[in-house]
């Protein structure tokens, strides 16, 4: 749209309001806007009504602009003057018109009350406030932005509806109304958003169970199901993404981490068979696996993005408790390795399907990360911490590592460092980090250094192709800025 012809109509109220006015015009023109404005082309001798109907009603001007002040709105509403020729004309557009976004009021002033006098007909449309000194430069473009028909808001294209909608059956934990008043909460520091958190998390982790997948005899593309059940948990899981991410954000209180804890404590019994199940497939929770770890990683992913490394550190340097577990048999504490899970349905589904891919989990959730808001490499620098964290904890503890860094398949042959590290250069952003990986300094990386030197270590790799873990955390420049 170039050079918009835009004719302003207006009241003579004051010299001062004529001004205001004159200058507003100037304004416009000066950004390419064709203004025509009685005092620059109504000339002497001209007829003053044909003029103002002309200039309303003429289709090569495709914008108006009612200037409103306190006397506009009083002789609008009276039809007196030339306000009132205008405004008969305008009103009969306004109400009859396809095109109803030919016109707009921008507010000049206000009256005594600081209110917005607007005429009776314009009442329920949308003006434009330009009355206050301090929001003029941002409202000044949201009305140029008006005239060229450049929304700063525009309607995105409509996309393709998501695959997992399209299954038969959806599952829900119900819990979107405490999902909404949680996020509300946060977002605006309530009272009651620790007891929100808590009871949005209780419910999500009492409701888990409808995930389970019913018994099978067996099948051979039971691997289907699997993966069917692990797409209808998108919705779900991008619900819990937001709740992570809004903490991290606006929750500057360290409270909310040891409910988290609990959070993820609660969902350990999903990931062996059930008490009282005697039918079952082999793989019968490996949805339940993938889902688990899945959240876990994206829930350390988030609050490494945003550098909230006291939630992280709290997470990965607290035990989880286990309650008569099958797998121990008994009760007993463990590090966040029991959230990462061999899943041999996908392997099978690697060969039944002749995929011939290094991982299909990591194929899996590097793909949903699109769905995510997180992006995949941030999920790769968070899985990398995952795997350095419990490397260092298993060389104190005198253990073997118990945390599989799926998504490094990426990294064995691209390699590179990840943010945090590079960030790491920097003494202070170490000092920050460090407690995160349970150390308190750059020496106390050493035995894993050495290990990694002298093959005491494992590092994963996929066929031919490994991880480059002294790449990955910049170790030679950490710390050598201040």
């Amino acid at each position: 749209m170039s050079e918009p012809k835009l004719f302003i109509s207006y009241c003579w109220s004051s010299p001062e309001h004529e001004d205001w006015v004159l200058r507003l015009g100037t304004e416009l023109r000066e950004n390419g806007v064709d203004v025509i404005l009685d005092k620059w082309d109504l000339k002497e001798g001209n007829d003053a009504n044909a003029f103002m109907e002309k200039m309303v009603s003429d289709e090569e001007i495709k914008k108006v602009i009612l200037v409103i002040d306190e006397q506009y709105s009083d002789r609008a509403n009276a039809r007196k003057g030339g306000v009132g020729t205008e405004t008969q004309i305008i009103s009969a557009e306004v109400y009859e018109s396809v095109d109803q976004n030919k016109f707009v009021a921008v507010i000049a002033s206000r009256d005594s009350e600081g209110k917005a006098r607007l005429p009776v007909f314009y009442k329920s449309r949308i003006y434009i406030d330009l009355s206050d000194d301090d929001l003029y430069g941002k409202n000044f473009e949201q009305l140029l932005r008006w005239i060229y028909d450049k929304p700063l808001n525009v309607k995105p294209e409509i996309g393709k509806k998501p695959a997992f909608l399209d299954e038969e059956k959806q599952v829900s934990l119900g819990t979107s109304v405490a999902f909404r008043r949680l996020v509300e909460a946060i977002r605006n520091n309530r009272s009651h958003s620790h007891g929100a958190l808590v009871e949005y998390l209780n419910l999500f982790s009492e409701n888990f169970s409808r995930y389970r997948l019913q018994p099978s005899n067996g099948a051979n593309d039971f691997d289907q199901k699997i993966v069917d059940s692990i797409e209808q948990f998108i919705p779900t899981r991008n619900e819990l993404v937001e709740v992570f991410g809004v903490i991290a954000q606006y929750d500057q209180t360290t409270t909310s981490a040891p409910v988290i804890h609990k959070f993820f404590e609660s969902l350990i019994p999903f990931l062996d068979r059930p008490e009282g199940i005697t039918s079952y497939h082999k793989w019968g929770w490996d949805n339940l696996k993938f889902i688990i770890q899945e959240s876990f990683i994206l829930c350390i992913s988030i609050f490494l993005k945003h550098e909230r490394f006291d939630i992280a550190a709290y997470l990965l340097n607290q035990r989880y408790y286990i309650e008569n577990n099958a797998r121990y048999g008994r009760s007993t504490m463990a590090s966040f390795g029991v959230f990462r899970n061999y899943l041999e349905s996908l392997n099978h589904r690697n060969s039944r399907l002749k995929l011939q891919r290094l991982s299909v989990h990591a194929d899996m959730i590097k793909e949903r990360c699109t769905d995510s808001g997180v992006s995949f490499n941030t999920v790769m620098q968070a899985d990398f911490v995952l795997y350095l964290v419990e490397a260092l904890r298993g060389i104190k503890e005198d253990r073997r590592q118990e945390w599989w860094p799926e998504t490094l398949v990426f990294k064995s042959f691209h390699g590179g460092t990840f943010e945090i590290f590079l960030r790491s250069e920097s003494i202070e952003y170490f000092g920050r980090l460090a407690p995160v990986l349970g150390i308190s300094k750059k020496a106390d990386l050493e035995p894993f250094i050495e290990g990694i030197k002298n093959n005491s270590i494992y590092v994963p790799k996929w066929q031919f192709d490994s991880i480059a873990p002294l790449e990955l955390m910049n170790y030679e420049n950490l710390c050598t800025r201040a």
